[in-house]
């Protein structure tokens, strides 16, 4: 059985400015990179053995303080990289006209074909999620990886596992720093391949990210 962590990045300025940000960069704010810190706390003793990050800057900043904990380097994969906002990307949230938010409302709210314009849809994203994922098995044997990514990237990656339509509504909160795992196993009970173990635990966190309390 393959055993792999997926973990959200540390709060970042944006997020708790409520900017959205897609695949463009906000540095990790004290309270994501203490996030960070706790979270390669709570996995130190798990054994994993390759870090890999989405390579925008905040989920690499995340990812390094795990590896470096963890005693292990770590790689950069493109492929995890969160839904490409489109001309959304670096707008105030609060600040959107009325045909900006109904774009935005798409993609959480189970529009089969949603995109915001010069955007990606929600099923090109899962695409490359599993991807990604996939490629974990090609790991050595005994691997155990931890992949560090993003709330909607890995909320559709969880989603389609279970099943659900890539676009389907959006219903999986995934706060920063989260700790979600998933195995890829046989069983005579589960489906074989790919289940969840666990999704969007912050027992390890002190307090909620700011972006999650505003929500």
């Amino acid at each position: 059985m393959l055993q792999v962590y997926l973990v959200r990045h540390g709060e970042t300025e944006w997020n708790a400015a409520r900017k959205i940000q897609g695949q463009s960069d906000s540095p990790l704010t004290p309270k994501g990179v203490f996030q960070a810190q706790q979270v390669a706390q709570r996995v130190r003793h798990e054994g994993i053995t390759h870090v890999i990050a989405s390579d925008l800057g905040r989920t690499r900043a995340t990812a390094q303080i795990i590896a470096d904990v963890c005693g292990c380097e770590m790689r950069v994969e493109p492929r995890l990289r969160e839904l490409h906002m489109g001309v959304l990307e670096e707008r105030d949230l609060d600040n959107l006209s009325a045909e900006e938010e109904v774009w935005r409302k798409q993609m959480v709210d189970g529009t089969p074909n949603g995109r915001i314009p010069q955007g990606e849809s929600m099923t090109e994203l899962a695409l490359r999620m599993r991807s990604a994922l996939d490629s974990c098995l090609d790991l050595p044997a005994g691997s155990k990886p931890l992949l560090v990514s993003h709330g909607i990237a890995l909320g559709c990656l969880i989603s389609t596992i279970l099943g659900l339509a890539p676009y389907a509504e959006r219903r999986l909160r995934l706060r920063n720093c989260s700790i979600s795992r998933v195995d890829h196993q046989e069983s005579a009970w589960l489906a074989s391949g790919w289940i969840v173990e666990t999704a969007g635990d912050i027992s390890h966190l002190d307090q909620p990210a700011l972006d999650e309390l505003q929500r």
